[in-house]
């Protein structure tokens, strides 16, 4: 990026890469959780948190059999925390409508699609001025590049790279050199390819600064900004379809997902699509004080997915909510599991 101010910056060119496949993750294709897994998981919850993952499913099936959305935002660590191939197969069901994340979702995503791997260990790169360096991540910044050429959105872009071949062409001949990987080995494991497919946005709502990408000489600035604001308006449309009911669901994002919500139902309802008769549910591990949410001496008062996802936003719109206090480890796939009994028993499949 440019900049013709009258500050010092910092020179992108000092930094320098190495190769992905040498870096030390955490996260690998054995540690992930599938479909047919779910059966096989220890499940220790309480009897009030099964509960309401119980009602939440119950809401969202009957949603989808209204033809009412389902909206599911999600922090990086469903992914990291291997449960991604069971979002790929809601989405491949249809069972949500949209799905959206922080960039560090998408980026975690696109690692597992590329390498079969993610969840860089911090702590070994860091003190050498390694941590994020990986020389692929070109890729996504030439992706954001090319998708905001095209006025696309970012988490088009990039499920765009991993299933298109022109464009993933353009955009490896961009950047890549001779010994870069140019084929995304396990694509079918990835939220972003098969939200691509089923013509199901996955909407990134990106910070500058805050990622990885950022720290390269690749990054574009400008290009993510423009990608992850057309995301904002893709997700606003989704959110104007909620008249009359829907279900939105935040798992795991402490802040960026709850502030997202809370401007789009502004929008949503500024414009006469008034979000009534929603189910909200918060899937968080934090305790859950209703009566802090109106006491700004208590620390609970600040935590912003309580306040907008569980609190505010359904009070509002005369809606439902829940919290779901657990590792999502357990209730996703408890979620998860419900949601395929009831569709079975219902005649459809998941």
């Amino acid at each position: 990026m440019k900049y013709k101010g009258k500050y010092n910056v910092f020179d992108v060119s000092k930094v320098s890469t190495y190769p992905l496949s040498t870096r030390s993750n955490k996260v690998t294709l054995d540690d992930l959780v599938r479909p047919g897994d779910v059966g096989k998981l220890p499940v220790e919850l309480s009897d009030r948190t099964r509960g309401h993952v119980e009602a939440v499913a119950g809401a969202i099936v009957s949603a989808r059999e209204a033809g009412k959305p389902v909206v599911f935002f999600t922090g990086a660590h469903l992914i990291k925390n291997g449960l991604g191939p069971l979002l790929v197969e809601l989405v491949n069901r249809r069972i949500v409508t949209l799905v959206a994340g922080n960039a560090a979702t998408a980026i975690h995503d696109f690692e597992l699609a590329l390498i079969g791997q993610t969840s860089e260990n911090v702590p070994n790169a860091l003190d050498k001025g390694r941590f994020g360096m990986a020389r692929e991540f070109a890729y996504i910044n030439a992706a954001i590049s090319l998708g905001d050429e095209e006025e696309i959105g970012l988490g088009e872009s990039l499920g765009k790279t991993i299933c298109d071949e022109a464009f993933r062409e353009t955009v490896f001949d961009r950047v890549a050199g001779d010994d870069w990987p140019r084929s995304f080995e396990h694509s079918e494991v990835s939220v972003l390819a098969a939200c691509y497919r089923n013509d199901i946005p996955f909407t990134v709502h990106a910070g500058i600064g805050t990622d990885v990408t950022d720290q390269h000489p690749s990054f574009d600035g400008r290009a993510k900004g423009g990608c992850s604001g057309r995301d904002f308006l893709i997700y606003t449309n989704e959110i104007t379809r909620l008249t009359g009911g829907g279900v939105i669901l935040n798992v795991g994002s402490a802040v960026t997902g709850p502030e997202i919500l809370l401007k789009a139902v502004s929008m949503a309802a500024n414009s006469g699509s008034i979000p009534t008769d929603i189910v909200t549910a918060d899937f968080d591990i934090r305790d859950y004080r209703p009566d802090a949410m109106t006491d700004e001496s208590s620390a609970g008062y600040y935590f912003r997915d309580q306040k907008s996802i569980v609190t505010r936003i359904p009070r509002a719109f005369a809606g439902k909510s829940f919290y779901v206090q657990g590792d999502q480890k357990q209730t996703f796939p408890l979620l998860f599991k419900m949601l395929a009994e009831r569709a079975r028993h219902g005649g459809t499949k998941l």
